[in-house]
């Protein structure tokens, strides 16, 4: 047999559900059907609407007072608004009865076929705009850090307190990669970048190279046999 479900939340502890209990409570047959969360939608780990959305079957009806019950974003309540079409749940929209689905009159209403088609179209382009706004933000912000001269992106890594011991012994093949890795507590990838660091940073420094001088004991300037002059002296390379 089909039910009806109802489904409150509001963004914060300190924030009251009366207003949307008394509103919902006209159409479930008693407030074991209403299904509440207090609790930000932002990462819409929600454990009443987890189980609420688990419940419903092929038939029965979610009451919600608004459309944004159901998301945080548009993108969420279009993939969550599609997810309950395509199962034949109906949802009422209490201050939006334009976008209530009815499957049971849905076959026989064009129009109403032609609403759920139009409201999909439209989650989908206001879910798009939304992620285009979204990386635009976050791009103007990301210039603006950069403009402050502020590090953007991963933390830098930096080197654990136990580096040095760990990073000696891995050297001296006392211990592998693994377990060094284990010790420091990083991963692979980590490890490679802070053993090319530290390396680079604590290389020793290039021997200069030098050139052969020539150095004389005594020069004396001497005759040769055909009367050319020369040097004679001691030469030290």
């Amino acid at each position: 047999m089909a039910k009806t479900w109802a489904y409150a939340r509001v963004s914060s502890a300190s924030q009251k559900l009366d207003r949307q209990i008394e509103q919902l409570r006209p159409y479930v047959v008693d407030d074991a059907f209403i299904l509440c969360d207090k609790a930000s939608g932002r990462d819409f780990e929600r454990p009443q609407w987890q189980l609420l959305n688990k419940i419903l079957d092929e038939g029965d009806t979610l009451v919600i007072c608004s459309l944004d019950r159901l998301g945080r974003n548009y993108t969420q309540i279009r993939d969550v608004w599609k997810d309950l079409y395509d199962r034949r749940i109906n949802v009422k929209i209490l201050d939006l009865e334009l976008l209530s689905t009815d499957h049971s009159k849905a076959n026989n209403d064009p129009m109403q076929q032609m609403i759920a088609n139009v409201a999909m179209e439209l989650f989908s382009y206001i879910a798009e705009r939304e992620r285009h706004e979204i990386r635009r933000r976050q791009k103007q912000g990301i210039e603006a850090a950069k403009a402050k001269g502020k590090h953007v992106g991963r933390p830098a890594i930096t080197f654990p307190p136990n580096w040095k011991d760990v990073y000696l012994r891995w050297k001296r093949r006392e211990i592998s990669q693994n377990r060094a890795c284990i010790e420091l507590g990083v991963s692979k990838n980590s490890f490679k970048k802070l053993v090319k660091k530290y390396e680079k940073s604590n290389k020793p420094p290039a021997e200069k190279k030098t050139t052969p001088t020539i150095t004389f004991d005594r020069a004396d300037e001497v005759e040769g046999v055909n009367g050319e002059k020369g040097i004679q002296g001691k030469f030290d390379f």
